[in-house]
């Protein structure tokens, strides 16, 4: 198997990155978490090109969640060449995450 046609590790995805990466840990059976996807999902398309997204479900990824320290769900954590920018658990809204994610993305 060519090294080219390999999947990506979650750790070279966060420090190998173009733009910032968000994270978003979450799980299936998590309300909270069913109402924050659409959130992130719209956010990603309008940030599109100037961050990445990516889902993590903690049942079946148990070693990032526990890496990371994620304690609660949904956690949403942004990193930026595999150093954490922020990081929040719970509900946000829209409003609330773009601002952050602006902030953040202004300041690097």
């Amino acid at each position: 198997m060519e090294a080219t046609s390999k999947k990506k590790s979650f750790k070279e995805l966060i420090q190998q990155s173009e733009v910032p990466v968000l994270v978003d840990f979450y799980a299936d059976w998590c309300g909270p978490c069913q109402t924050l996807s659409p959130i992130v999902e719209q956010v990603a398309a309008e940030m599109s090109g100037k961050i990445k997204t990516i889902k993590v479900d903690v049942d079946k990824n148990q070693r990032a969640a526990m890496n990371y320290q994620v304690r609660s769900i949904p956690t949403l954590i942004l990193f930026w060449k595999g150093n954490i920018l922020w990081r929040r658990a719970g509900l946000m809204t829209k409003r609330e995450l773009l601002s952050l994610l602006n902030n953040s993305i202004s300041q690097n």
